[in-house]
């Protein structure tokens, strides 16, 4: 049932978050208030790489129009859907899109799917510069035998499923288990075994989704084993979320000293943006814990490992196809040609039982359409300097088209790196735009006026303000920031919602 918007909108205002003026985008979106000579920017995607390269744009370019545009009816992508639920400091990266999203040259196209709503060559007809800035909707593979079992689950899927993200939200993990193995030393392989190890009140009133939290209540998982194909000086988690874990309440950190012992020395040598990260598993491994923290451990009811040298070879099903194991081929490091460290695999293998494997060994992005150049074995746009060109090696650039955040250099780096990135492109696009380097041919005056021709049932701003609003007060009703709506349909009622009853 849905509440009258203005008694929501009454709520709303004691909050201190202004509302712009509430329409259906598919009766009316906001019109440009500049001259229609102005340059047009459209952008694809409304993640960090979106908003950031947006915000650069009409920040140092006085009449430059940017339209973004989302396949979900909600904005901000991998803040939204991708960061973990108890680290809200990283979310108040919205409070900077929201601004944007109020500049009178911005308007936001969500629920409109490019290559089927809208084609490239639709946005090349419409803007001047199109930029693609789409993220990586999907996951590296380990390409080994059982890998498609019951029980078997991208780290990415795992993270949509207790943010909220539609696509995942009916992902049902094996949590009756005792044993979860994740492969992957990432940020996102930390954030996943938290995820599964934390005491619920270190969740409940975050806003993970309500699903997840009723899932874990009743999860059996009480150790988790990480894998890395290398050692401990190649793991590529960083010591925040390293600290999280041993930190983290009710749980043991688990570190062989045998892993560490021949590290310690080499610590003071090591760079100093990492001598941190590998000087504090050195600690955990090899000193004795203070006498709180050996408390702490000694009740602790929960686990954690980090283990090194170690590739997965098979996944190991029962009769019914469900997870019971997964055997690792043991490593050896050796220095390849250029100098780095690459892991040779040797004779020996181990099984480990456990009830879920969980994969986390990057993310990819993913070809938009035909006609949309792209570099499968890069996994990125091919570009220079986030300008598109016709093909990977090549330096015939494509006029007009430019690319973003991780479909630009790939899912690498946290989101400071992403907004630096977008802010590059931009300056770039901001360049060529005062050049007239850009696309001068376009014959589409009003993209809104050409969705709602073909039917589409876009979401502006404005319309997802209405399901902004409601989603923090479901929120409010448990001590929540907010309470995601996980079903696309409900999104598009509430956006829909007139107000009046």
């Amino acid at each position: 049932m849905i509440l009258s918007l203005a008694v929501r909108s009454i709520w709303r205002a004691n909050t201190f978050v202004p509302l712009r003026c509430c329409c259906h985008g598919s009766q009316r979106v906001a019109k440009y208030s500049s001259v229609q000579s102005s340059p047009r920017v459209g952008i694809v995607g409304s993640g960090p790489a979106g908003f950031y390269t947006a915000q650069y744009i009409l920040k140092h370019h006085p009449t430059a129009q940017v339209d973004i545009f989302e396949k979900l009816p909600v904005p901000f992508g991998l803040v939204r859907y991708g960061v973990a639920p108890d680290h809200p400091e990283v979310k108040n990266a919205t409070n900077t899109f929201e601004e944007v999203a109020q500049n009178e040259r911005f308007r936001f196209f969500g629920n409109v799917n490019i290559g089927q709503d809208l084609k490239a060559v639709d946005l090349q007809s419409a803007y001047n510069a199109v930029v693609f800035a789409y993220g990586a909707d999907d996951d590296k593979r380990l390409h080994i035998e059982g890998e498609d079992g019951k029980g078997v689950i991208a780290a990415r899927s795992f993270v949509g499923w207790y943010n909220g993200l539609p696509a995942h939200a009916e992902l049902s993990p094996n949590l009756d288990c005792e044993t979860a193995v994740v492969v992957g030393h990432g940020n996102v392989a930390l954030d996943v075994a938290r995820i599964l190890l934390a005491p619920l009140a270190l969740l409940e009133h975050t806003d993970i989704c309500h699903h997840a939290i009723e899932a874990l209540q009743n999860s059996r998982v009480k150790r988790v084993i990480l894998l890395g194909r290398r050692g401990p000086l190649e793991v590529s988690f960083t010591i925040k979320e390293l600290r999280e874990m041993i930190r983290l309440d009710g749980t043991k950190p688990v570190l062989r000293a045998e892993d560490f012992v021949d590290i310690r020395p080499k610590v003071p040598e090591i760079v100093r943006q990492r001598r941190r990260l590998i000087d504090l598993m050195c600690k955990t491994a090899l000193d004795e814990p203070s006498p709180k923290d050996s408390a702490r451990f000694d009740a602790a009811l929960k686990e954690w490992h980090l283990e090194f040298l170690s590739s997965p070879q098979e996944i190991l099903l029962d009769d019914s196809n469900n997870v019971k194991g997964i055997r690792i081929q043991k490593n050896e490091l050796i220095e390849d040609e250029d100098g780095s460290t690459v892991a040779k695999a040797t004779d020996q293998t181990v099984d480990i039982e456990c009830g879920m494997v969980l994969r986390s060994i990057g993310y990819k992005s993913i070809p938009l359409q035909e006609g949309v150049p792209f570099d499968n074995k890069m996994g990125v746009i091919p570009n220079i300097n986030g300008r598109v060109v016709q093909q990977a090696g090549s330096k015939e650039l494509v006029k007009g088209l430019y690319c973003s955040g991780w479909v630009k250099h790939g899912p690498v780096g946290v989101i400071v790196t992403t907004m630096n990135e977008a802010f590059a492109t931009a300056e770039t696009i901001v360049k060529d735009l005062n050049a007239g380097a850009v696309n001068q041919e376009t014959n589409i005056s009003d993209v809104g006026e050409l969705l709602r021709g073909r039917g589409v049932n876009f979401v502006s701003y404005e319309d997802y303000q209405k399901i902004d609003m409601e989603e923090i007060w479901r929120g409010k009703q448990s001590s929540k920031p907010r309470e995601k709506i996980v079903d696309t349909s409900e999104m598009l009622d509430f956006a829909s919602h007139d107000g009046k009853s």
